[in-house]
């Protein structure tokens, strides 16, 4: 059987992805701008956990089945409705927390990093070369070190990570009624 391509789902995840991306870079800038160290390492973390976080998010909707989700939702657990939701659209929900927000994240840390980088080396007269290989080496492991200790907790506890992710949607949209079904 044939396939066909969802133009508007592509469409969709492209400017998703550029206002995502925009936005991040727009916020890392404003920080950054006239930061300290401290303040400039913390945003650079907090991108490195964005990523590591909805990555785990990504596995453990692809990881998961449906099934305590509609036991917990016909008991009427708080999230379990829109848990359910991100387990029945997982291919979707996993390209936009892997895909949109985990690669923009380490993107964007890698642009926070190399201006770390340039500041150190600008403000302490230090060898660029090294500076840059030591700040990037650190990052890369983290998001990778990060992502790979995350899939093993995703995979193990994705049962959890998802009816989580469904309680805060439920916070933010509210009671769910409004989650298409």
């Amino acid at each position: 059987m044939k396939r066909h391509t969802d133009y508007r789902w592509i469409i969709s995840v492209l400017v998703v992805s550029i206002v995502t991306s925009m936005t991040f870079s727009f916020v890392s800038s404003e920080i950054l701008n006239g930061a300290g160290y401290f303040v400039a390492f913390l945003l650079l973390t907090v991108f490195i956990f964005i990523g590591i976080i909805f990555d785990m998010l990504g596995m453990s909707v692809t990881s998961t089945n449906e099934s305590p989700f509609h036991s917990m939702a016909s008991h009427g657990e708080f999230g379990a409705r829109q848990a359910l939701e991100l387990v029945r659209k997982n291919e979707r929900v996993a390209s936009v927390c892997n895909d949109v927000v985990g690669d923009i994240s380490g993107i964007v840390s890698g642009a926070t990093a190399a201006v770390i980088a340039g500041n150190l080396t600008n403000d302490f007269s230090l060898n660029g070369v090294i500076v840059q290989l030591i700040v990037t080496g650190a990052v890369a492991g983290l998001t990778i070190g990060g992502k790979a200790a995350g899939k093993g907790i995703a995979t193990r506890y994705d049962t959890d990570i998802v009816l989580f992710a469904g309680k805060v949607i439920t916070l933010i949209l509210g009671d769910g009624k409004s989650v298409k079904r």
